[in-house]
């Protein structure tokens, strides 16, 4: 039996946060991967994402600068996005992640984890002991539904899309989620003839109508044909063809096809406990699991927010806890408020309510509108592109409790946001925060003037 003080399951952004706060102060700690040291985000999902979509971002707003413009004479270099890519997830290898382990003494199993009893898990042949706690940061995979056929067509999911080394020349979509749009725009940026088929009548339809209606209009602009309200009954894979089949008689063929309709948390290591396979770990308000008090599980296996960010932000507070400091908050800021950004061009970021989830527990809430770009900044940066910020305010407190901002580049304009409604800071207040001249955050002077400031 190894002993340890703690021992981590899952060395993706959570399991690392966790793993290094613990080992930086001294604790014995086990950190199990039976994949790659980064997990998800790092080999097959947010960063290789973003190094197929950067490109194509850039060479739209130089299209909006004159003299830029004009600069930009030749194509994306297809071969040099896919390269680049390549290098952002080292070519598949994780060993560029593994002195941050070593130089914190922690100690790294390669396996598949199972947790056979209180503080006990075995990864093979070998059986580990947690004297403290054991933290559970497993993850979740791609979804794929019991559509007729569909897992026999062999579809790709985030992994494939994200490392494929060649451009499918008509590429099918199921899902118009975030992973659906962004994987939409960045193929056919590069050069395939997407279709893109969803089943409710918008696309990312968890965020305001707006956001869903300027990314729709900004997919086919670039060519992506877009079937709302379409649900899939049977997908079949002849030769090199894959065709689904629609609800309403209709079909569509492609080369190869991505299910991006979601996620299922990764409770593999957890199912001798009792839980129920492909669902999300119950914890409660410290993230301990429900019966199992030496056991948290944090991350997408808890099904709060599936984003990497909350990920480590509960990764940081169970950290913390088990050294002895408790700097959980009265009200937890991970949930489907959680901030979060869609990076497709234009970019949709957003943090706290909708203004239909606002109207459904707080009475009269309003919104108010701006241009994103409708200021002096607004002519250098964006210029010309489609955008809308929005803010949605509690009429009896006079706080902001949502906002959205579309358009160009606004992913940094993010976390004022996120700071002002955490913060829960009155709109009068916000008034003496005054944003420098020429930027485009000057938008907040407008929606502020708006609410009546």
């Amino acid at each position: 039996m190894n002993a340890f003080d703690v021992i981590v399951i899952g060395a993706g952004p959570a399991g690392e946060v966790a793993a290094g706060r613990l080992g930086e102060r001294g604790l014995r700690v086990a950190i199990v991967e039976d994949r790659l040291v980064g997990g998800e985000c790092s080999f097959w999902a947010c960063m290789p994402s973003k190094a197929l979509l950067r490109p194509a971002e850039v060479l739209a707003e130089a299209a909006r600068v004159p003299g830029a413009a004009e600069a930009v004479t030749r194509p994306l270099d297809v071969q040099a996005v896919l390269d680049r890519r390549d290098e952002v997830i080292h070519d598949l290898d994780d060993a560029a992640q593994l002195p941050w382990i070593e130089e914190r003494g922690i100690e790294l199993v390669r396996g598949v984890a199972e947790i056979t009893g209180e503080r006990r898990v075995r990864v093979g042949g070998r059986e580990l002991e947690a004297e403290k706690a054991v933290i559970l940061a497993s993850g979740s995979r791609a979804l794929v539904p019991p559509i007729e056929g569909l897992r026999e067509s062999e579809p790709w999911t985030n992994v494939e899309i994200t490392t494929a080394k060649h451009v499918p020349e008509r590429l099918l979509i199921l899902g118009g989620g975030v992973v659906g749009v962004e994987m939409a725009q960045a193929w056919a940026t590069l050069g395939s003839q997407v279709t893109l088929i969803e089943a409710l009548p918008r696309l990312i339809a968890r965020e305001e109508p707006f956001a869903s209606e300027e990314v729709q209009a900004a997919l086919e602009a670039r060519g992506v044909t877009v079937k709302l309200g379409a649900k899939a009954t049977r997908v079949a894979r002849e030769d090199a063809t894959t065709t689904v089949e629609l609800e309403d008689g209709s079909s569509f063929a492609g080369d190869e096809l991505l299910v991006a309709i979601g996620r299922r948390p990764s409770t593999e290591p957890v199912e001798g406990l009792g839980f129920e396979a492909g669902k999300p770990i119950p914890v409660d308000d410290r993230y301990r699991v429900e019966g199992h008090e030496w056991l948290f599980a944090i991350g997408d296996v808890n099904g709060h927010a599936l984003l990497t960010h909350m990920g480590k932000y509960q990764a940081r507070l169970v950290a913390d806890l088990i050294l002895g400091d408790d700097h959980f908050a009265p009200n937890p800021a991970d949930g489907p408020a959680s901030p979060r950004v869609i990076f497709t061009d234009p970019q949709v970021a957003a943090v706290g309510l909708t203004l239909e989830a606002a109207r459904e527990s707080i009475p009269g809430a309003e919104c108010f509108d701006a241009r994103t770009s409708g200021n002096a900044g607004g002519s250098f940066y964006g210029r010309n592109a489609p955008g809308t910020a929005r803010i949605v305010v509690d009429p009896a407190t006079r706080r902001i409790v949502g906002a959205t901002i579309t358009g160009a580049e606004v992913a940094e304009f993010l976390h004022a946001a996120t700071i002002a409604i955490v913060g829960e800071i009155p709109l009068e207040r916000l008034r003496h925060a005054v944003p420098a001249f020429p930027t485009r955050s000057e938008l907040w002077l407008h929606l502020l003037e708006k609410s009546g400031i």
